[in-house]
């Protein structure tokens, strides 16, 4: 693996998120895939998702959104090798769907988690002070947390942002069941907030994405693929109020309809940081280089279709005005 090239800090502030979850496909063409999985199942949808990959490898905005992860990724690539490489990205994408919506209509799903990162849970919530388990748009992410509330019963919270665009449903959606966890949705300001900690002062699970930013999200810089991208401190200012550890994971797709559950790391962060966002710096860090040596090893699982690296529209005007 590159190792990753330090940067100079840079100063972290209140930003407005470049990335949209609105769905590229019509609600037509979603209720198609859905109702051929319930006829003919997972194959029937694979079968189908060929020819539709193909046709969005071509759409202007498809190519804008995947191109900057392609670029970092796969620095100096032709143009053939682009569409090539944009063209297997879309595949791992929709097949993750796929098998999303598989999971609800069908039941059939499957999550790998070894005993060994069975028992690293299990002694971390005997410390009775919560869990934050912190993850990213790798993989089949979704289903990874599902298993969740069966290793432990304490109350699980998984923090959701759902687009009012976004046509896509969720594995209980389909279920028409509620989820075995409760939905924090990070965009209620203050009263998602107090849920969060709330979850974890009753030494419950708390379930968080580590690579975007919502709303006006607090955020800080860290490298990642050669260039500082911008990550939300939000899970390391709750385990600086709480105590609680920080549990890095990442679910990859391992064949159709299974994923599995990989630690990476644990992460401590002191008490009493406060609310200046560089303080959180160095555990973005940490979690950055994670989800770099990830990509690495999975490069056409990681599902961030925005430029991470392009700079909030607040410094880019706080550089403005300075020069």
């Amino acid at each position: 693996m590159t190792s990753l090239s330090s940067s100079p800090r840079q100063p972290c502030s209140r930003v407005t998120v470049g990335w949209t979850s609105r769905s590229l496909g019509s609600r037509l063409q979603h209720a198609v895939f859905y109702r051929l999985i319930a006829v003919g199942g997972r194959k029937a949808a694979y079968a189908l998702l060929f020819p539709v990959v193909l046709l969005f490898t071509f759409k202007q905005e498809v190519i804008r959104r995947s191109a900057p992860y392609l670029q970092h990724r796969f620095p100096g690539s032709g143009h053939f090798d682009r569409w090539r490489r944009r063209r297997r990205l879309l595949w791992e994408f929709g097949k993750t769907l796929v098998d999303r919506a598989v999971a609800g209509i069908t039941g059939e799903f499957g999550v790998e988690t070894d005993q060994r990162e069975l028992d690293t849970i299990f002694e971390l919530h005997k410390e009775n002070i919560g869990l934050i388990m912190l993850s990213s748009h790798i993989g089949a992410w979704q289903m990874s947390m599902s298993v969740l509330p069966d290793c432990l019963p304490v109350p699980v919270s998984v923090v959701l942002y759902r687009d009012p665009g976004d046509l896509d449903r969720h594995y209980f959606d389909h279920a028409g069941k509620a989820p075995a966890f409760s939905v924090i949705d990070p965009s209620g300001g203050m009263s998602s907030a107090l849920a969060m900690v709330q979850t974890l002062q009753k030494g419950g699970i708390l379930c968080m994405m580590g690579d975007r930013l919502f709303g006006n999200s607090q955020e800080c810089r860290a490298p990642f693929l050669g260039e500082a991208v911008s990550l939300p401190y939000t899970p390391y200012y709750l385990a600086s109020v709480t105590g609680a550890p920080i549990v890095v994971f990442f679910s990859p797709r391992v064949g159709p309809g299974k994923v599995r559950n990989i630690i990476v790391d644990v992460i401590r962060v002191p008490s009493g940081l406060g609310k200046t966002p560089a303080a959180y710096e160095p555990y973005a860090r940490r979690f950055a280089e994670a989800m770099e040596k990830r990509v690495r090893i999975n490069p056409y699982q990681f599902f961030n279709f925005f430029n991470l690296w392009e700079q909030p529209p607040s410094r880019r005007s706080r550089q403005t005005e300075t020069a």
